[in-house]
């Protein structure tokens, strides 16, 4: 049976149970996800960063980082290419593209360093998103935003400003919002003896980047909380409770990242009770290992779950980006499978006769709704999705994999 026919003997599968196929493939064409490009370059930006800080870490070694802009440039092309559906793609400041002879420190940073990233979207009809970046700096050793050296709050609270500067410029390019998300990575090893001062500091920060002049319809500013991190493992200046009730006074985004809360808690419970209060969340999707370990995101429970919540909350409320970076396997790879497994879990939740499982929680009728659950699981969501990608031009199955295998025999294997 060709992939059409497979197609069409799902669609009257699912319309048994009052799915309209057509219509989920339509609406999942219409959600954009956001691509990292850290995931590319092991986090190593063009900045003389030199080595990672704030707790992040990159681990292995597998042949063909990206190592300048063209190269990345490249590698996002040939994952783009493979990922059906149009996206965006999510810039730190660190990825700032100099001409010959020219840098600015990261306070000092301007529009003109991400020209060339405008246009690398403008030809390719994608949207850009953005973050300051506030570590891998000597400016980072100890505290960013909460420290209590006023230079190195000045230093960081400018940084953040020129980046506000930065996003109104490429959502004015690209005649679409700017998802601006601020994480830092401020916090303690050991318990320490003054949570207040810290935070207090950091509120002070934020209440002064925010008091600039800004088009807020062109740059969504958003607040990323962390449980913890390599080194303050006992506390977290930029805690949940803080950016949730910071963000929430202030009208700005709260972002969610799935690998940033303890291993007991998911993300997927948090973002009905989010979007009762807020207009849109922002979410980073992520696979932790037992922490915060960004590993590639798969077509998992947890995945499935936050794609069931933002279909039922409303896709056009949740700005919707991923956050890995795995250097043991093929980088291309890794954008790929974990770009398709999110659209994946967006298509299996809206190929759920949703209504129906509503009516069934409730009415109380727990033990049908368990039966259907089960049984939907083995829906041929397969066929779905390969048409999905049939109808977008790139490869169904694991045929992409073709590509990317050729891709790293004659790119990437010959960069030394």
């Amino acid at each position: 049976m060709t992939i059409k026919e497979r197609y069409e003997a799902a669609k009257e599968s699912y319309k048994g149970i009052g799915v309209d196929t057509d219509a989920a493939i339509n609406a999942l064409k219409e959600i954009p996800i956001s691509m990292h490009c850290w995931q590319g370059d092991d986090v190593t930006g063009f900045d003389g960063a030199g080595a990672l800080s704030g707790g992040i870490q990159t681990t292995g070694n597998y042949p063909g980082r990206a190592r300048n802009p063209q190269e990345l440039m490249a590698d996002m092309d040939q994952a783009l290419n493979l990922i059906p559906g149009k996206h965006r793609i999510n810039l730190h400041a660190s990825y700032a593209i100099f001409e010959d002879g020219e840098w600015a420190d990261r306070d000092k940073l301007e529009p003109k360093h991400f020209k060339k990233w405008v246009e690398f979207a403008k030809e390719r009809g994608i949207g850009i998103d953005f973050n300051p970046t506030l570590f891998s700096h000597a400016n980072a050793e100890h505290a960013t935003l909460s420290s209590e050296d006023n230079k190195i709050r000045s230093f960081w609270i400018d940084h953040v400003k020129a980046c506000i500067r930065i996003s109104e410029y490429l959502a004015t390019e690209q005649g679409t919002p700017c998802t601006m998300n601020i994480w830092i990575p401020d916090g303690f090893k050991d318990i320490p003896a003054d949570r207040t001062s810290p935070r207090a500091r950091l509120k002070d920060s934020l209440d002064q980047i925010l008091s600039m002049e800004y088009d807020k319809t062109k740059v969504l500013v958003a607040v990323e909380s962390k449980v913890f991190g390599i080194g303050m493992e006992s506390c977290t200046v930029g805690s949940h409770e803080f950016y949730m009730n910071y963000a929430s006074k202030n009208d700005i985004l709260c972002l969610l990242d799935s690998g940033h809360y303890h291993p007991t808690e998911v993300v997927s419970d948090k973002i009905s009770s989010m979007l009762l209060f807020f207009d849109k969340v922002a979410l980073h999707v992520t696979r932790p290992v037992r922490w915060d370990s960004d590993h590639v995101v798969l077509f998992d429970d947890e995945t499935k779950e936050i794609a069931k919540e933002i279909i039922r909350g409303g896709s056009d409320r949740v700005l919707l980006a991923l956050d890995f970076f795995d250097a043991s396997i093929n980088r291309i790879s890794a954008w790929v499978v974990g770009m398709r497994n999110m659209q994946k879990a967006l298509l299996n939740a809206l190929l759920l006769p949703n209504e129906k499982l509503a009516e069934l929680q409730n009415t109380r009728s727990f033990t049908e709704l368990m039966m259907l659950q089960e049984e939907l699981k083995l829906y041929p969501i397969g066929d779905v999705w390969n048409y999905f990608c049939e109808l977008n031009g790139v490869p169904a199955k694991e045929d992409w994999f073709k590509t990317v295998a050729a891709y790293e025999k004659d790119v990437l294997l010959n960069r030394k």
